[in-house]
């Protein structure tokens, strides 16, 4: 069949023990099938911050239709560009640091991975941080007593915190050195687990609040009308559209996975549209609840579930939001990274110890003091997420405008031939992401240019993109024998 043969099937022949380890060659495994790409997805929106980034939305001054028309649009973009990094990776075989060979060179190809892999790094700390929040919730309605551990404090988290924070942090590492199989099974429980949750959430805040909420939470005072309503409208589509900026860059860590592409477009096309739709509906009715019974909107589903008024809801709502939080940390900041590690020492660190690295990076970063640092947060992790846009734009320029879809999969792991460039690096690709980033950056980071912050992300894809095409266009591309290009999926 057209789909079959289009994915990169054979063996590599005498890989460089300097590019290669099994864990980067083109996989034999293609297991993850329609439910677990779109299991994925929703282990990846599914979260804390994913909860609260959705209902936040409803509180910039726009109408709950107004606000659901933005993120059906914005999260339209997210599945459309998911899809194309998402085909490379199930054609090839092989993960995102692999793929950024193709444009940046064999050696080059370290420069963007390590990038994602440094902003995954960070966040993985925060996510696995802020988890902690759920196994602290879970110790105190056993140990009440456990409180007294609050008083006593090592690098700046009390001792009940550090608790919390390594049992967060050995199973997720448990999870990771088993391998992406072992990811993939418990992608497929963690996923929909939230829904069961939110159901029940959604049921109690109804119940509790008398059944009178209003989705026009964000209308009281500020509704915004005329220009300022559409240039939110804008800002609330490029803000959906950044919120995944990380995993639409390296989803192809997972779809290398998949059997064929036709399984990966119903799985994202599940996982996104439809998913996130649901869950912001689902985040912005229990937020919307939160006013009416408290007073104030509550935007942490753990926070909101330790205010229902019973031990036992409190540790099923507290133990689901943990798993869920396990979820999107595996998903969206474990995996890269330790693919990122393996691709800079191939012959030293497989998926195994490339886990152990990341964790021990994750706890050496001291991630709670990053979350309690607003300036840390938003210029730090803000400067180093303003360079995925540029990244993204050269890789897909590159194989689908330069390249064609044309990759010689032998030659990735080879110290010469076509992703050789110049001693391993394509200058070309450097300069096109220095000229995104040199603009993006400071969009993203300096007050003066505010309005155009939200779209930073946008910028920078286009200032690279166009660059490179430029730089580029005139590369003819890599001559291809042993691998032929069907006609396209």
């Amino acid at each position: 069949m057209k789909k079959d043969m289009e994915i990169f099937r054979g063996d590599l022949v005498n890989p460089n023990e300097r590019l290669y380890n099994e864990d980067l060659a083109p996989t034999k495994e293609r297991k993850w099938g329609t439910y677990s790409v779109f299991a994925m997805w929703m282990s990846d929106v599914h979260s804390v911050g994913g909860y609260t980034f959705a209902a936040g939305l409803f509180f910039m001054g726009l109408t709950a239709w107004q606000v659901l028309l933005a993120e059906i649009i914005g999260i339209s973009i997210v599945m459309f560009l998911s899809n194309l990094t998402s085909k490379v990776g199930t054609k090839l075989g092989v993960p995102y640091p692999v793929i950024s060979r193709i444009s940046f060179g064999v050696w080059g190809g370290n420069i963007p991975a390590l990038i994602r892999g440094l902003v995954a790094v960070f966040w993985y700390g925060i996510q696995t941080y802020l988890a902690s929040v759920s196994v602290v919730g879970i110790i105190l309605i056993f140990a009440p007593s456990a409180k007294s551990l609050m008083s006593g404090s090592f690098l700046g988290l009390n001792y009940l915190y550090w608790i919390g924070f390594l049992i967060m942090w050995i199973v997720q590492l448990l999870i990771m050195i088993y391998g992406m199989e072992i990811v993939r099974k418990f992608d497929n429980f963690a996923g929909p687990l939230v829904y069961v949750l939110m159901f029940f959430l959604i049921i109690w805040v109804i119940n509790a609040s008398g059944g009178h909420i209003n989705l026009n939470v964000g209308l009281e005072g500020k509704r915004l009308f005329g220009l300022n309503a559409v240039y939110t409208f804008i800002v609330a589509i490029a803000l959906v559209v950044a919120y995944f900026s990380t995993i639409m860059l390296n989803v192809c860590d997972f779809t290398r996975f998949s059997p064929n592409f036709k399984v990966v477009k119903r799985a994202n096309f599940l996982g996104l549209p439809v998913n996130f739709t649901l869950f912001s509906i689902a985040s912005v009715i229990t937020t919307a609840g939160s006013i009416v019974i408290f007073g104030s909107a509550i935007y942490d589903p753990i926070l909101l579930v330790q205010k229902i008024p019973n031990n036992t809801a409190q540790l099923i709502g507290a133990v689901g939001f943990m798993i869920a939080t396990l979820g999107i940390n595996v998903v969206a900041n474990l995996v890269s990274p330790v693919y990122d590690l393996a691709n800079l020492f191939p012959k030293h660190i497989n998926f195994k110890r490339g886990a152990v690295i990341t964790a021990v990076l994750s706890i050496v970063v001291l991630p709670w003091k990053i979350y309690e640092s607003p300036v840390a947060v938003n210029y730090f992790l803000g400067g180093l997420a303003a360079f995925l846009g540029p990244i993204f734009a050269i890789i897909i320029v590159d194989y689908y405008i330069i390249k064609k879809e044309k990759v010689d999969v032998q030659m990735l792991f080879q110290l010469s031939g076509p992703y050789w460039y110049d001693n391993g690096f394509n200058k070309k690709a450097i300069l096109s992401l220095l000229l995104g980033t040199i603009i993006s950056v400071p969009v993203a980071m300096i007050p003066t240019f505010k309005v155009l912050a939200s779209f930073s992300w946008f910028i920078g894809v286009f200032i690279s993109g166009l660059s490179y095409w430029i730089l580029m266009k005139e590369t003819v591309a890599a001559n291809v024998n042993d691998y032929k290009k069907e006609p396209s999926l």
